[in-house]
């Protein structure tokens, strides 16, 4: 347990942002520009795809892959009604805005992904390609039970609306890209990705290192002007990954994934949406409380991954796994 600890704090993706959340709290004007911010996020999307996509084209489909699959979309759908729950009795939010934030706890963050498979590979406990499937089978089916819960789809304001929506939720940038470069990394194989890896991998860490640093700018800068954030709202997006991750790896374990990707599915279920989901939330519920989801999902729960829970999930698999 000590050690995975310490291999956390001293990874250099970790540093980097812990680097940025200070920067942010002593009021640095340091600031990675908004546009390479956009490219670094395509280029990590693209590169986790295509390396699960390798990945699965060297191993193959088998019944490990369709369990952890049905096991993500499952857990996708029913976790935002956990946090809903909680939510409104703990939390004391109404509906509305219950149903939004619920929706970001059932979804994922690419970010926490490819920062936990990064770690998990510095503990020699690699995850299996085809969790990047899993990711990407998990962030869209969360926002379907979110607004459900906040007003019921047969609800929303008009056709142009629900279609809006819908494309937002199964055409996003994230869903497309990380579809589309797995699939390219299928077809491939591992020859094929030879030409590309010098780009997709030397680059890797590095890219990653920078845009961890903007995001602990961003999360910090944040906590920092939040407004509408209660005490138990802060509780509550601490307790949801541990219960939630708990659950994955659980889940991980029984439907016999190796300990690297039982880690990696509880990583999956312990993360928040905080790119994808906020684009639906805008479209399909506009009055709810942007400054109570965005804080709670890219300023508490996303820190608190990184930093904590993404070791404590990684040793809960290991005993779960030893």
């Amino acid at each position: 347990m000590d050690s995975m600890a310490l291999q956390t704090f001293t990874s250099p993706v970790v540093m980097f942002f812990i680097l940025g959340m200070f920067a942010a709290f002593v009021r640095s004007d340091l600031a990675i520009p908004e546009a390479l911010a956009k490219g670094m996020s395509l280029y990590l999307m693209a590169a986790i795809g295509m390396k699960g996509g390798v990945a699965v084209a060297k191993s193959g489909i088998d019944i490990t892959v369709g369990s952890a699959l049905a096991a993500g979309i499952v857990a996708s759908f029913v976790l935002p009604y956990l946090a809903y729950a909680v939510l409104k009795s703990f939390g004391k939010l109404d509906k509305l805005n219950s149903g939004a934030v619920a929706a970001h706890y059932g979804s994922v963050s690419v970010v926490t992904f490819v920062t936990a498979v990064e770690i998990l590979e510095l503990s020699a406990l690699p995850a299996a390609g085809f969790m990047v499937a899993v990711m990407a089978a998990m962030e869209t089916p969360a926002i379907l039970s979110g607004l459900m819960l906040a007003k019921g789809l047969s609800n929303t304001d008009g056709s142009d609306d629900r279609k809006d929506m819908m494309r937002e939720v199964f055409l996003n940038a994230s869903v497309v890209l990380l579809l589309g470069s797995f699939a390219i990394g299928v077809i491939a194989g591992p020859g094929g990705f030879e030409e590309v890896s010098s780009f997709f991998q030397a680059g890797f860490k590095g890219v990653l290192c920078l845009f961890l640093l903007d995001m602990g700018l961003i999360a910090a800068r944040r906590i920092m002007d939040a407004k509408s954030i209660t005490w138990r709202l802060v509780v509550i997006a601490i307790a949801l990954p541990l219960i939630n991750g708990t659950l994955g790896v659980l889940t991980g374990t029984a439907i016999g994934l190796d300990i690297g990707s039982t880690a990696a599915f509880g990583v999956l279920c312990a993360s928040a949406s905080y790119i994808a989901v906020p684009a639906a939330m805008r479209l399909a519920l506009p009055q709810a409380d942007a400054g109570i989801y965005l804080t709670m999902s890219l300023s508490i729960t996303f820190p608190f991954n990184i930093l904590v829970n993404i070791g404590l999930l990684t040793a809960l698999a290991s005993a779960m796994g030893g």
